[in-house]
């Protein structure tokens, strides 16, 4: 919603400045979302005249003019305008000067060998409407040296509110006026339009051919003729009045609609009666019939649109868009003026079901006063006559406006009890009263409350508490702190919600940078990744690219580094904690925390160097990201399983699946598939993990918080290499598992530091060099305890895995 302070003064005597009435606009609830002030951004043009245009000595199409600014001596101007010539006055801007359409700073120039110092301007180049093909033409009694936005009227500054649905009234700058009045910043203008006695009967009739069970969807319906009238440009207070909140001023008659849409929220609506034929009936569409609108698009109809016909089929979508065919031109002579009720919500389906948005759906969908109907029409009426002429027939209408006004039973104690804020029966009757409410004393302490027609959203007993609330003023509420628990409070997060915190620290500890993503992604891209089911379609996408529920939060991360990477950063490392989804029933939605590294975003994060060669992110930058995060969760990996492979959109020889038994995997690591890279569109390679949050087993109950006790050993470990030959295929990690089960007392350690294949090894066989740490706890081993644990080792290798010592 859009309104200037001149417009908004023609309903509100005050004599507040913008910013308090910005300020108190926003403390109401009518919260100022932008003020634009063309004064303030165009204070450095000034009025100039021309004193002498001669044509450029090496350009054909420019002339050198000397101007007069105001500011003293003539400044030389190069100006390519058509209508650039001597004794011109214009607007100019001396070098320093912000040009709005432009977006740059005006500096002194040459163009084409000649010094330039500023520039005469269009009204394009100013953001005003206007012709861009010349520079503003003012007329003779323009002041030279006058600031242009100042002179021309243009400090009038615009006003747009956020409004809220539950607020049709101010949809009007006459409801805003009221609410400004109800707050004390001024007093409100009020003037009921006075009757214009119809001179004649209207020659058109109306019916409401609608059946009783929907009587409610046109409740009432006003039509007058005036004959007469001479239709063509409206005045210019009128034209500014529109242009200045963004409507193109079309004609006087289509003006005078615009105008009261927005001054008092009443959408109307004009006919040429030349081009009506018999009475205009209200009614139910047909299926299939067909409507050229005003936009000048046809749109098909249904029965649950309702129109406004005569003999020859539809004129008009009721409450949306008038047609065509009816529409007033500059040949109007005889204009039928409608004024109307029609159901919210009807209106609403009807709007969103042909794409239709205009200024009447908007506020008819949020409810329009009923008892300002007729009255709406004398006042259009009585404007249509002072600028056309003409003369006006007698009202004729069907149906009855419905009561708009409802009755609550309220107790002045209300307020304290849901606000705190103690205000007492005469303050509150008062700002009731001034909002337009009628209170009735009841009870001690208690009164009979109407809501006033225009406020459609007053239901019950906390809404007249909102109404006191907000014209009393929120900041009036004193601050109370809860009440302080004694000692320590007690864990409320679940131990989901503490994993989810402690995965984003712990992954942008590692020097990952969160994103957040859709939680829709295209069929391209959910099909990539596992899914793309038919479960899991959006019905009603908002986009063509979010059609599909995500199967993992990759899609998004790859999405966001291929476009970074397209802009010149190549080097990514981002992580994202947040919903997958598997099916679509409650078990089928998981958490996930995902994470990928691109370019030269290694774990160690060394970047380009002159001493050693770039490391690009590979695998094993992912499989250290997977792991730190299983760390921080507390996660014991102790029996963690990392099985070769994974799903079809990771590399299958770099990749790698994490698993605490073939029917318990916890998530992924590895670079992703090329295949899969090139159908994105993103340039690899991509290293990448996911850990299923929800598939995480939970930490073993501790029968004390105490932490263990501290074991020093005083005694020296000692290791021991192992070479074992196993079967080409054979899991590194099932060799690992073996060595360590030998003796868990004394083995604290054993790891891989060496695979080969080749000479000494025989065919379909590998090497695998393993270092075993002993950890003597109680005594010095010897070489005989020594030699009978590397036998241990040795035999379990053999028995669990298959494994053989290598001679």
């Amino acid at each position: 919603m859009k309104l200037t302070l001149s417009w908004l003064k023609t309903h509100l005597d005050t004599n507040a400045s913008q910013a308090e009435i910005v300020e108190t606009l926003t403390r109401i609830g009518l919260e100022v979302e932008h003020v634009h002030d063309p004064a303030a951004e165009l204070r450095n043009f000034v009025i100039a005249q021309i004193l002498s245009a001669a044509p450029h000595p090496n350009a054909d199409r420019l002339q050198v003019c000397q101007v007069d600014a105001g500011s003293g001596a003539p400044l030389q101007v190069v100006c390519g305008a058509p209508n650039a010539r001597a004794g011109l006055k214009t607007v100019f801007a001396a070098p320093g000067t912000y040009i709005p359409a432009k977006k740059f700073t005006l500096s002194k120039g040459v163009i084409r060998g000649v010094e330039s110092h500023g520039m005469m301007c269009s009204a394009a180049e100013l953001d005003l409407p206007g012709d861009s093909d010349g520079i503003i033409e003012l007329p003779e009694t323009a002041p030279v040296g006058a600031v242009y936005p100042v002179w021309a009227g243009l400090d009038d500054p615009v006003i747009e509110i956020n409004l809220t649905p539950n607020r049709p009234d101010a949809a009007g700058i006459s409801g805003i006026a009221r609410d400004l009045a109800a707050a004390g910043l001024g007093a409100l203008k009020t003037e009921q339009p006075a009757p214009i006695a119809g001179a004649f009967s209207s020659p058109v009739s109306v019916k409401l051919d609608l059946p009783a069970e929907d009587a409610h969807l046109a409740p009432l319906f006003g039509l007058r003729l005036v004959r007469g009238v001479k239709n063509g440009p409206s005045p210019a207070w009128l034209q500014d009045r529109l242009r200045s909140i963004g409507l193109r001023p079309i004609n006087a008659l289509v003006d005078v609609t615009n105008f009261l849409t927005f001054d008092c929220a009443r959408p109307l609506h004009v006919f040429d009666a030349t081009k009506v034929k018999g009475g205009l009936v209200v009614r139910r569409a047909r299926d299939g019939e067909e409507l050229l609108a005003l936009d000048g698009k046809t749109y098909r109809l249904d029965r649950d649109m309702i129109v406004i016909a005569d003999e020859t089929g539809p004129e008009s979508l009721a409450g949306v868009m008038g047609g065509e065919a009816s529409g007033c031109d500059e040949s109007t002579t005889d204009v039928l003026i409608e004024s109307a009720l029609w159901d919210p919500h009807n209106i609403a389906h009807t709007g969103r079901k042909l794409g239709i948005v205009t200024d009447a759906r908007y506020r008819f969908e949020r409810g329009v006063d009923p008892a300002f109907t007729l009255p709406g029409l004398e006042l259009a009426t009585r404007l249509v006559i002072e600028l056309c002429g003409g003369e006006a027939s007698q009202v004729v209408s069907a149906g009855a406006a419905p009561r708009g006004t409802r009755e609550v039973d309220f107790p002045f104690s209300e307020t304290k009890r849901l606000t705190g804020l103690d205000v007492s029966a005469e303050e509150a009757t008062a700002i009731l009263a001034r909002l337009g409410f009628a209170v009735e004393p009841a009870a001690e302490g208690r009164a009979k409350i109407t809501s006033p027609s225009w406020r459609p959203d007053i239901e019950g007993k906390a809404d007249i508490v909102e109404e006191i609330l907000r014209i009393k003023g929120v900041d009036e509420i004193v601050s109370t702190p809860l009440a302080r628990a004694e000692g320590v409070a007690a864990p409320v997060l679940t131990l989901q919600q503490k994993r989810i915190r402690i995965a984003r620290r712990a992954l942008a500890a590692q020097g990952l940078v969160e994103a957040v993503t859709w939680s829709f992604v295209s069929e391209k891209q959910a099909s990539g990744f596992g899914g793309g089911g038919a479960a899991l379609k959006l019905a009603n996408p908002i986009a063509s690219e979010l059609s599909d529920m995500r199967p993992s939060l990759l899609p998004g991360l790859v999405a966001a580094a291929g476009r970074n990477a397209a802009r010149g950063f190549g080097d990514n490392a981002l992580f994202e904690v947040g919903q997958i989804f598997f099916s679509e029933d409650e078990k089928g939605q998981k958490t996930a925390a995902a994470g990928l590294r691109r370019g030269l975003a290694t774990a160690q994060a060394e970047g380009r160097s002159w001493a050693a060669p770039a490391k690009k992110a590979g695998v094993f930058d992912a499989r250290a990201d997977a792991f730190a995060l299983l760390q921080a969760l507390g996660v014991a990996t102790g029996g963690l399983q990392v099985v070769a492979g994974g799903p079809d959109w990771l590399h299958p020889g770099r990749s790698g699946t994490l698993q605490f038994g073939p029917k318990a995997i916890v998530g992924y690591f590895g670079e992703l598939h090329p295949r899969l890279l090139l159908e994105l569109d993103v340039e690899g390679p991509i290293a990448a993990f996911e850990i299923y949050l929800d598939a995480l087993p939970a930490p073993k109950a501790k029968p004390t918080k105490t932490k263990p006790k501290l074991e020093l050993v005083d005694l020296q470990p000692l290791s021991r290499d192992f070479a074992f030959i196993v079967d080409r295929g054979a899991q590194a990690g099932d060799l690992l598992k073996a060595v360590l089960g030998a003796d868990k007392t004394l083995i604290a350690e054993a790891r891989i530091f060496d695979v080969y294949e080749g000479v000494g090894v025989p065919e379909g066989k590998k090497s695998i060099g393993v270092a075993v740490t002993v950890q003597p706890r109680e005594k010095t081993l010897t070489d005989a305890e020594i030699d009978a644990l590397a036998k241990k080792i040795v035999a379990e290798a053999e028995k669990k895995a298959g494994a053989t010592l290598r001679a």
